[in-house]
């Protein structure tokens, strides 16, 4: 038997729900970070891109294939995919701290319960 008393069902739901917000987070945060990776490649494209001229010679990965295009063209698309992950970034940054305010207060208040279940079990 164990020694430790058991814990109320409304504590037992709040840590599973802490669990839950602790892995949201990680999910939400790693996605952030690759998004942000992606995009600093892309700023990356588009500063090598304006250093040539217009008449340069600019291939593009397409599946496994590399394909002649045209310079212009890979510009207007590597800004509209920056508006597009800058767009996606915000979003998952207020999923963030939407999600850690979340948990900070679900861990304060599960503090609270655990103090007052010692108290009354002392």
């Amino acid at each position: 038997m164990s020694t430790t008393p058991e814990l109320p069902p409304q504590v037992q739901e709040q840590l599973a729900r802490l669990q839950q917000l602790q892995q949201t987070l990680e999910v939400v945060t790693a996605q952030k970070q690759q998004l942000e990776i992606e995009l600093a490649e892309s700023n990356r494209a588009l500063d090598e891109l304006e250093k040539v001229d217009d008449k340069a010679v600019v291939y593009k990965s397409v599946g496994g294939l590399m394909m002649k295009t045209k310079r212009k063209k890979v510009i207007e698309e590597l800004t509209e995919r920056k508006e597009l992950l800058n767009t996606r970034i915000t979003v998952l940054g207020r999923q963030e701290k939407r999600t850690r305010d979340n948990l900070k207060e679900l861990q304060e208040r599960l503090q609270e319960k655990l103090g007052s279940t010692r108290r009354e079990n002392s």
